[in-house]
């Protein structure tokens, strides 16, 4: 029973951790413009829907801003694109020329009727994702551990967390731990602080 639940523990927090991860780290390249085809969005309208969040005790909601207009690739190859559409934080007169990335059909990225996808390029974005990548570098540290040791965070464990942490530190699990676990959470919450300011 004590192999079962740290198992669980360790499944959990590594699947967690790799789609997380991989997830951010995917979305924040195309927001860095480091994946994708680099190119131009000539904005002929945006359109905004305003989204009510229930969750928040303030009842706030969200501008979803959605431009739509050419996409012309800057390859230089003279790729163009007339029905392509992006999602935005704010809204664009007609002519506004916004930087963006086109990739696949896949993911967050906008899926338009041409069958491709694109996102804007926004530093901002990018950080906050690249943030998430860290986020799941310290959820993989945690599934390691609970893994090796047996330990597990859902319910009562047979393995205490002092036996485990015990256990841990006769060999370089510890360090590894440590380091898996420091550097995520430092790591996102550095890069989300940057964002803050950029």
């Amino acid at each position: 029973m004590t192999q079962v639940l740290g198992r669980l523990g360790s499944v959990v927090f590594l699947a967690l951790g790799l789609l997380v991860g991989g997830y951010s780290a995917y979305e924040g390249a195309y927001a860095a413009g480091l994946a994708g085809s680099a190119g131009t969005l000539k904005v002929t309208s945006c359109e905004s829907k305003f989204v009510h969040n229930a969750s928040r005790r303030s009842r706030r909601g969200t501008d979803n801003v959605r431009c739509h207009g050419t996409f012309t690739g800057s390859d230089g190859r003279g790729a163009r694109d007339a029905q392509a559409s992006v999602d935005t934080r704010r809204g664009y007169p007609a002519g506004t020329t916004l930087d963006v990335q086109q990739g696949g059909p896949a993911l967050s990225l906008t899926h338009i009727g041409s069958g491709q996808a694109y996102g804007a390029t926004d530093s901002k974005r990018a950080l906050r994702w690249f943030s998430g990548t860290f986020a799941g570098v310290a959820l993989v540290g945690l599934g390691i551990f609970c893994g090796a040791t047996g330990y597990s965070p859902f319910k009562r464990s047979l393995v205490s967390f002092d036996a485990a942490w015990e256990t841990a530190g006769r060999s370089s699990l510890r360090w590894v731990v440590i380091a898996a676990v420091g550097a995520g959470v430092v790591g996102a919450g550095l890069v989300w602080l940057v964002s803050l300011f950029v």
